[in-house]
């Protein structure tokens, strides 16, 4: 079992930057592929970003390419999301999840949700015009 818990998320203007952080505990943190999703009110859960065990690759979806930055800590079982360059419609919960690398057969996998075993709680945030 991996149990994570995310953090930082709050309240921002529009164009403000805010760093999220999800703490993993219990089995091996670092063979685990860790990624970032979020739901906006009324709206289906998406792929936001996600980063490899293996070698550190990093993904993300094409809204927040050049504004958010997805980084892993291994030492500190924490997974981090820099975001700048706010806008109103990154307005979301904001879930860290966690899926065994092994699985992850190709580069489509990790923008799945399914493929992620374990998730978070979810953090708010919300970004004001």
């Amino acid at each position: 079992q991996v149990q994570l818990v995310e953090s930082g998320g709050g309240l921002v203007q529009a164009g403000g930057s805010l760093r999220l952080s999800c703490a993993a505990s219990g089995r091996t943190f670092s063979r685990y592929v860790m990624g970032w999703f979020r739901q906006a009110p009324g709206k289906e859960r998406e792929f936001v970003a996600a980063i490899a065990w293996s070698d550190s690759s990093t993904y993300y979806r094409n809204s927040v390419k050049g504004r958010f930055t997805v980084s892993r800590d291994n030492a500190k079982n924490t997974v981090y999301l820099q975001m700048t360059s706010l806008k109103p419609e990154d307005t979301a919960v904001y879930y860290c999840a966690g899926g065994r690398q092994e699985l992850f057969f190709s580069t489509g996998y990790y923008y799945t949700g399914n493929n992620y075993d374990y998730w978070g709680q979810g953090t708010q945030v919300t970004v004001s015009s």
